[in-house]
Parts: C-alpha cells; structure tokens; sequence
C-alpha cells in the first residue's frame, strides 16, 4: 500500500496506519498519535475558505472565498488553500523564507502576513501537478458526530481520590480548621465589581 490524502491535499497518510484490511478507517486509538492529531484536525479544515481567498475578500465577502483544496503545515498551525492560491504558497515556501517558518507556531501567520503584504507567485512559477489516482476508492473521512462516537466508544471515567495527593500534616490542618469552626467564619460573598 501506498500513501494517501484524505479530505484534503498535502498531508498523506500510509494507508497501513489509517485503513484496516477492509479499506475503511482505523479505530482512532488504532491509529498513530500524528496520523490521529492529522485526521481530527481534517474534518474541520475540509469545509473551510481557502485561507488566500479570505484575506482577498475579507470575513464580510467570505462566500466569494474558494474552498479549500489542499493543506500545508502542522495542525492547528495550517494553511488551506485552493487550487488557485497553491502556487502563491509553493513559491513562498521555497522561494521566498517560508521554510524558515516549517514546524513552527508562526508558520500560518508568516504565510498571511507575506500574502497579505501583496506576495505572490510570478505567472512564470509552476505549481505542483497532482496526479489523481483512484479519490473515489477511499472512504470518506469521518464527520465530527461520527468522531464524537468514536472517541466516546469505550471511554471509562476515572475517579480520582484527591487525598492520595494530600500529606498527613496538610490534612490535619484541614480537619482542625474545620473542627475549629474557622470555615463557619469565611466570606463566603463573591466579590461585585465596586468592590
């Protein structure tokens, strides 16, 4: 098996990590720790604008914005961009210092600000030619209800006894505080603002 995208262009995920032998999706806790962090972060950016788009027309004119259509970046420090702004981005990243910003939480913002600034890619700069194998033959990535369901599946609570974290003597203080009355003599008023 090779590797794929899912939902969205760029990141691409080892079809052994995230499918089980039946071709549908992995048991979250089945799946890698990156791999996971990645799918989760998908079902969110999948509908959203193309990140060039939204700075061109603004949050007023943000249905003129193209969906996205290919993701760069780490999660939650991601760019997203349609096939139209793709360029501008590849040309930043490799012409321009963006891969100064890989890996960091500045990486989305440098690419706006650059953008923002007027950057963009000479008409002469070719973008990446994706080839497009078989979209149709993977699942779709599971929405945030399905998500929800999946990682609700199976989940214990864990009751936790705070007094395991307390020593002898910082219990009894609290108990002789308490026997003493000093709780009684607390304000228990919440303070107003013209307080």
């Amino acid at each position: 098996m090779g590797k794929v995208n899912v939902g969205l262009r760029g990141w691409r995920f080892a079809e052994d990590d995230i499918f089980n032998d039946d071709g549908m999706f992995k048991q979250l806790e089945e799946i890698p720790k990156d791999d996971r962090q990645r799918l989760l972060r998908l079902v969110s950016l999948v509908e959203k604008p193309c990140d060039a788009c939204r700075l061109i027309h603004g949050e007023e004119e943000i249905h003129r914005a193209r969906q996205a259509a290919v993701v760069y970046g780490e999660p939650n420090d991601e760019v997203v961009l349609c096939t139209d702004h793709e360029a501008d981005f590849l040309y930043w990243y490799q012409n321009d210092g963006g891969s100064e910003h890989r890996g960091t939480a500045a990486f989305d913002d440098a690419f706006e600000e650059w953008f923002d600034n007027g950057g963009r890619a000479p008409e002469e700069f070719e973008a990446v030619e994706h080839v497009e194998t078989d979209p149709e033959g993977l699942p779709d990535p599971p929405d945030a209800q399905e998500l929800n369901a999946m990682l609700s599946e199976g989940y214990e609570p864990e009751r936790i006894d705070l007094r395991e974290y307390v020593d002898d003597e910082t219990a009894e203080a609290a108990n002789d505080a308490l026997a003493d009355g000093v709780i009684d003599e607390t304000d228990m008023d919440y303070p107003t603002a013209d307080e």
